[in-house]
């Protein structure tokens, strides 16, 4: 949770020009955003690029947030989901997805990926291992999902936003939301069976 009070004090000082202030902007908000552009792009290259052209976005514009219509972070969300999609766009990978109105074919919500992830602090290193290369099938299914999907599975499992939250990101319907991470787990839970299948 973001401490609003310090973020407007470092939001103020940065309008003034304080560069210090800027770069604890930076520090705080920097390993969200590269996750979900690594997550979104699958390049740690792109990724790199990518989060940087996030935070001069954020720098040109960092005047226009409005503290009433919401938090610094979903703010910076916003932003970051933007780039990505001219991105995306731009490198015409975009791809034709069901319709929104399609049902799921599984309405259950499932376990988060963060949950299905055991906390390595504990682990052996054979359950490190299966750990990283899990997490790997996860990235490399990612990549697989339409761009719709994959930012609404993204924002909810790995960056733990709430429905509300990434309804105001993605401009769309809390019940769109739901029904996109529905969607998305399925198909991640399919593209993942089928990697184990092959592996096995």
């Amino acid at each position: 949770m973001e401490d609003v009070q310090v973020v407007g004090l470092l939001l103020r000082r940065c309008l003034t020009g304080d560069a210090a202030a800027w770069e604890d902007i930076v520090r705080r908000y920097q390993r969200r955003i590269y996750n979900i552009c690594y997550r979104f792009a699958g390049s740690a290259d792109d990724a790199d690029d990518l989060t940087q052209e996030v935070f001069i976005k954020m720098y040109k514009t960092l005047n226009s947030y409005d503290v009433e219509r919401g938090a610094f972070l979903t703010w910076v969300t916003t932003i970051t989901r933007n780039l990505l999609v001219d991105h995306f766009r731009k490198g015409k990978h975009d791809r034709l997805t069901d319709s929104l109105d399609a049902t799921p074919a599984q309405e259950e919500e499932g376990r988060s990926l963060g949950a299905q992830i055991e906390d390595k602090s504990t682990a052996s290193p054979a359950e490190q291992v299966r750990s990283r290369e899990a997490g790997e099938a996860v990235h490399e299914a990612l990549q697989k999902l339409s761009p719709e999907l994959r930012e609404a599975v993204i924002l909810r499992d790995l960056q733990d936003m709430d429905y509300k939250e990434i309804a105001g990101v993605l401009k769309v319907p809390e019940g769109t939301v739901k029904s996109r991470i529905n969607r998305g787990r399925a198909e991640l839970a399919r593209l993942l069976s089928r990697t184990y299948r092959q592996v096995i």
